[in-house]
């Protein structure tokens, strides 16, 4: 029996392995693709701070931050394989009438992430003047923003990386409500406090002085996925055995 377990644990750290190995080749692949553009990814992430030149202190900054965007651009576009070897791994466990929603689950993950990228990039387009404009007038402010490359292409890949997987909320409850942790009235009764971590997060993710406008922005499509999520899983939670009636206690 221990014989059994063990080799049952070695198969699934073996599955796990070779899913890993899968995902990193293809981010990879997609990691060399994108750094024969790294500078055309670095003119799209500085667009927001409105096109100004980025300030390196090494003189490896110059390939490292064209590393760091190239690997975020590999993540980006290995996103359909990434997402798809996570969801095959843990299709064993799904019931076989389970499974036919795997592919349709993917193609949701995928597309929930590249949305949350391209809303989290148009936010940072309208914020940064505002962030910068904290500094005060140049000459004349005892602040001076300096625009150097490292943390703001760490603060921007951050940022869209945040946005993205919090555009998965609905496949997080969906697994939750599936894996019988949570049920849809559980969360429907729950809904403000739900509301109230969903506007927590944004105000963590959001980088912008107004605590209210640009975390509300985040904050709605947020709880329109919650709802949606909640909506479409109303069927999700597993199903119960009836409880024994007392006739069949007396039998």
């Amino acid at each position: 029996m221990a014989n059994e377990k063990l080799m049952g644990v070695m198969e699934h750290l073996e599955e796990l392995r070779s899913r890993l190995i899968i995902s990193l080749i293809a981010i990879a692949v997609t990691t060399t693709l994108a750094y024969i553009f790294s500078d055309t990814i670095l003119n799209i992430l500085r667009a927001p701070a409105g096109n100004m030149t980025l300030k390196a202190f090494s003189p490896l900054d110059g390939f490292m931050i064209r590393f760091r965007v190239a690997l975020y651009g590999g993540i980006f576009l290995a996103a359909p394989v990434w997402i798809f070897q996570f969801m095959r791994y843990i299709e064993p466990a799904l019931y076989p009438n389970e499974k036919r929603f795997v592919i349709p689950l993917v193609i949701a993950m995928v597309v929930l992430f590249l949305t949350g990228n391209v809303f989290g990039y148009l936010i940072l387009l309208n914020m940064f003047g505002p962030l910068t404009g904290m500094f005060g007038t140049p000459g004349e402010s005892p602040i001076e923003y300096f625009s150097a490359a490292d943390p703001y292409i760490a603060f921007v890949v951050y940022f869209l990386l945040a946005t993205g997987l919090g555009f998965e909320l609905p496949i997080v409850l969906f697994a939750l409500i599936k894996l019988g942790i949570v049920s849809p009235e559980f969360l429907r009764k729950q809904r403000k406090v739900a509301w109230f971590i969903i506007f927590v997060i944004a105000e963590l993710i959001t980088p912008v002085s107004d605590p209210i406008v640009a975390p509300t922005l985040v904050m709605i499509p947020m709880i329109l996925l919650y709802e949606v999520a909640l909506f479409f899983a109303r069927n999700a939670a597993p199903k119960r055995a009836p409880l024994p009636t007392a006739e069949h206690k007396t039998a």
